[in-house]
């Protein structure tokens, strides 16, 4: 598909803007900077939804949080220099979290790259190695086809992060470059004098030569994700027919297609076998299936006759496959090769989209699946409910202050139906992993494999400028917290009611409770009491503390009411320490 660009249209800035509006870019997420401001500007005008932020990384995981939620890249738009480096956490994240998003950089001038401008690093070595593909504009025509082909390669394949470095002198309007060239050549008579302006020139004439051409922005559809083979679908199917106790271990890469989660959801009750879901994949049958089991994962896997990992590699999360019996047979879904081979060779390699492979299996079933394997389900059962009665057991023990397991029930009630929550921290997250239930498909946001702290208020603003009528929760540690309270300010300026709990127990508690115990010294990982719902308060938002256990209920509800005002609030919970995640340090 073809759309003609206007004259108005035939500066830089605007070219990229008119490549993004025809994708259907709804935001850009930013922070600004001369070197991108025509880009910004230009978007702006064609009624794409600017959304500036106070870290760069904060604007890359907006644009990832938009994407695992939408299906379709999100995009990110930051300054040469600092401003690319400042997103290197946070495009590595994307790329591991397997996360289709572009990153528009800002770049010096052309003539001036290697010379000492402003800000001019050779950015290519920092982005490419976590990156899909790095495009590096040249001249205007460009710089159009290079966004076209940027946001098709993101989602293309393992869907990931693309970069697109667009020069200054490449945005902004034609004359007023070459105006600025022609100034940079001066007046003199030199044979030097002359020299130079013959070779600046040639340059600018080489910046805007055939831009005409270009006049037309591509719009390349996204390619149809790979499906796996016919003869891996009948081998899985064989061997979960056979199988006495099977069992489904699901994770992000499955959800990647978000449009087609609801039939996934689907194929997995007609596929009637246990389910441990993960990563993006949490929520994906609601917040109480039968099948869905959350609890005692490795001894299940251990007992397993015949285990599919739907796009779940095994990793330290599965101990590098170790938690599956050698006798087990299993089945890899992954849209990776490297991924479905990684530590342990899979006796069925379904190479393709993981989703597509369940629904595809789901076709199959004769619908006794569930009676067939009843025992199997109650047993897993079983060790749930014994497992959830400890969790209580463990959340009724008194404190000075609050116990983190009953604040999270406590959550856990009074979340709406709607609760989309955003996981961002060590100790309390990962406890909180273990109560919450996500609502549904799509309703939990965490880091994925990096572990990265600081995602919070990034997948936050993307959760809410993407879905704007779910209510979203940022589960924060104390720790983790430190990373975004700034973007409160962003919160409040562009009116993004987001609700953040605090669990403050004053430390960095999952690195200090082994720490403390191997080492016997807290040294770095001791916090305050700090007051980060006065922090909040002072960028304009509400602010709630609570330091006792019956303050918890009365909290949450004023904080929902606080963000259905249209208000972003933070809850600053002091929490008391518990030996509830003893033993947890992975390696």
């Amino acid at each position: 598909m073809g759309i003609e660009l206007s004259d108005a249209a035939r500066d830089g800035g605007d070219r990229v803007a008119r490549a993004l509006q025809s994708h259907g870019v709804p935001c850009l997420y930013t922070l600004c900077g001369g070197h991108i401001s025509p880009i910004l500007a230009a978007a702006k005008a064609r009624g794409i939804r600017i959304v500036d932020v106070r870290d760069e990384a904060t604007a890359v995981f907006a644009a990832d949080a938009a994407a695992r939620l939408s299906g379709r890249p999100g995009v990110a738009a930051v300054t040469a220099g600092p401003g690319i480096t400042n997103t290197i956490t946070a495009l590595k994240n994307a790329q591991l979290a397997q996360s289709p998003l572009v990153l528009l950089g800002g770049a010096a001038p052309t003539a001036l790259q290697g010379r000492g401008a402003l800000q001019d690093i050779d950015q290519r070595p920092l982005v490419a190695p976590h990156v899909k593909r790095f495009f590096k504009t040249r001249s205007v025509r460009e710089l159009a086809p290079a966004v076209d082909s940027a946001l098709a390669i993101a989602r293309a394949g393992v869907p990931g992060p693309v970069f697109v470095e667009c020069p200054v002198d490449l945005l902004y309007d034609e004359a007023l470059v070459r105006q600025w060239y022609a100034d940079a050549a001066g007046k003199g008579s030199s044979l030097a004098d002359r020299a130079l302006r013959w070779y600046l020139g040639r340059h600018v004439r080489r910046l805007f030569a055939h831009s005409d051409e270009a006049a037309a922005v591509t719009t390349t559809p996204p390619a149809e994700p790979a499906r796996a083979s016919e003869a891996s679908v009948r081998a899985a199917w064989a061997a979960i027919e056979k199988a006495e106790r099977p069992l489904a271990v699901i994770g992000s890469q499955a959800v990647v297609e978000a449009s087609q989660v609801k039939a996934l959801a689907e194929a997995l009750e007609r596929l009637g076998i246990p389910v441990y879901l993960s990563g993006m994949a949490r929520g994906l049958l609601g917040r109480d299936h039968a099948l869905q089991v959350r609890h005692q994962r490795r001894l299940a896997l251990r007992e397993s006759d015949c285990v599919l990992l739907a796009g779940v590699p095994c990793d330290f999360r599965l101990d590098y496959g170790r938690h599956v019996r050698r006798s087990a047979t299993l089945i890899a879904a992954n849209r990776s090769r490297k991924d479905a081979r990684l530590n342990r060779r899979p006796d069925v390699a379904a190479i393709g989209d993981a989703g597509f492979f369940l629904q595809a299996l789901g076709e199959r079933t004769t619908g006794d699946e569930v009676t067939r394997r009843a025992g199997w389900l109650g047993t897993l059962r079983a060790r749930d409910d014994a497992r959830q009665a400890e969790i209580d057991a463990q959340a009724r023990i008194p404190g000075e202050h609050v116990n983190p397991l009953a604040l999270l029930r406590e959550l856990e009630r009074e979340a709406g139906d709607d609760a989309l929550f955003v996981a961002d921290g060590g100790d309390f997250v990962a406890a909180a992993s273990y109560v919450l239930h996500p609502r549904g498909p799509l309703g939990w946001l965490d880091p994925g494999a990096f572990g990265t702290l600081g995602v919070g208020a990034g997948f936050a603003l993307g959760a809410a400028t993407t879905w704007p009528d779910r209510e979203v929760w940022i589960v924060f540690g104390d720790g983790a917290c430190g990373f975004g309270l700034a973007e409160f300010d962003t919160f409040v300026r562009h009116r993004v009611p987001v609700i953040a709990l605090v669990g403050n127990d004053a430390g960095w508690t999952q690195i200090a409770r082994e720490q403390v115990k191997m080492l016997h010294d807290d040294v770095a990982t001791v916090l305050a009491r700090t007051d980060y719902h006065a922090v909040a308060a002072g960028f304009g938002a509400e602010g709630i503390i609570v330091r006792r256990g019956e303050e918890v209920a009365p909290a949450l509800r004023r904080a929902r009411e606080i963000a259905r005002q249209g208000k972003p609030v933070l809850v600053n919970a002091w929490l008391d320490r518990t030996a509830f995640r003893e033993g947890s340090l992975s390696m």
